[in-house]
C-alpha cells in the first residue's frame, strides 16, 4: 500500500537518539498509511547497526545509507527521492524535534489548497544554549529582511511539503535552511506552525556558530541571485 506520508529523517552519529525517535514516530502515526525513512550519512559509530536492528520490531522503518559523508541536505534529498508518499514530513534526527508535532503539519498541508506547498515548523521555547539562541535570531532575522520569505525559523527541520514541489527546486547544500523562500520563488505558498523544541537526548550537535555563519553568507547570497532570475509565467494553459 502506497503511503500517505513520508518521513525522512537525515542522521551522522546518532546512536543514541535513533531508537528512541524512531519509536516516537511510530507512536505519533499510528493508525495512519506511513513509512519512515532514516537515512545515514556514513556514521562512524553504531547507528546504522542500530537502525538495521530495529527494522524487526518497526516494519514501517526503511534504512537509507550513504558511502561517504555528503551532509544534512544530501541526506534529506536521499531520503525524498526514495520516498512513497506525495507528502513528506523532514525532522532533525538528534531528538530535539517532538515526533508529536508532525502529524499536526502533514494534516495541515493535506488540508490546503494546492498552492500551499509547505507547512514549516517554527521552535517555541528553544532549548538551545543563548549563543546558538542568539546567532539563530540574528541569522533568521538577516534572512527574513533579504528573501521576504516571511519564515521566522527555517533552521527548524520540522516541515511538511509536498514531494513534487521540492523536487522542482535548485539543489544545493544547506537547501534545508532556505526551502520557504525556494517554495516561493517557483510561484507556490507557505505557511508555519508553531512546534515544540527538546534537548538534545544523547550526542552532540554536529555544527557550530562560526561553521554555520561562513556557510549561511554564501548561501543567502546564492539564493538572492536566484531569486533575482527568477521569471514566472503565471497559470499554464494546454491549447
Amino acid at each position: 500500500m502506497t503511503p500517505d506520508v513520508s518521513i525522512v529523517v537525515p542522521v551522522f552519529n546518532e546512536t543514541g537518539n535513533v531508537g528512541p525517535l524512531a519509536r516516537e514516530i511510530a507512536a505519533a502515526f499510528a493508525g495512519q498509511a506511513y513509512e519512515m525513512i532514516f537515512v545515514d550519512d556514513a556514521s562512524t559509530d553504531s547507528t546504522r547497526a542500530d537502525l538495521i536492528a530495529l527494522k524487526a520490531e518497526l516494519p514501517s522503518l526503511r534504512v537509507l545509507s550513504h558511502q561517504r559523508n555528503s551532509g544534512q541536505s544530501r541526506s534529506v534529498r536521499t531520503g525524498i527521492l526514495a520516498a512513497r508518499a506525495s507528502i513528506v514530513v523532514t525532522m532533525d534526527g538528534d531528538g530535539q524535534n517532538d515526533p508529536a508535532d508532525a502529524p499536526r503539519l502533514a494534516a495541515r498541508l493535506l488540508a490546503s489548497p494546492e498552492p500551499v506547498a509547505l507547512v514549516g515548523g517554527q521552535r517555541v521555547k528553544r532549548q538551545d544554549s543563548l549563543a546558538k539562541k542568539f546567532a539563530s535570531k540574528v541569522g533568521n532575522g538577516v534572512r527574513k529582511r533579504l528573501l521576504k520569505d516571511g519564515a521566522a525559523d527555517t533552521g527548524c527541520g520540522l516541515k511538511a511539503f509536498r514531494r513534487e514541489a521540492f523536487l522542482r527546486l535548485p539543489y544545493f547544500d544547506h537547501i534545508h535552511r532556505y526551502l520557504p523562500a525556494l517554495m516561493i520563488r517557483e510561484g507556490y505558498q507557505v505557511a508555519f506552525e508553531p512546534v515544540g523544541h527538546r534537548a538534545r537526548m544523547a550526542g552532540a550537535s554536529k555544527y557550530t556558530n562560526l561553521g554555520r555563519l561562513w556557510a549561511s553568507l554564501s548561501d543567502l547570497l546564492g539564493v538572492m541571485w536566484l531569486n533575482s532570475r527568477s521569471r514566472l509565467p503565471g497559470s499554464v494553459a494546454e491549447d
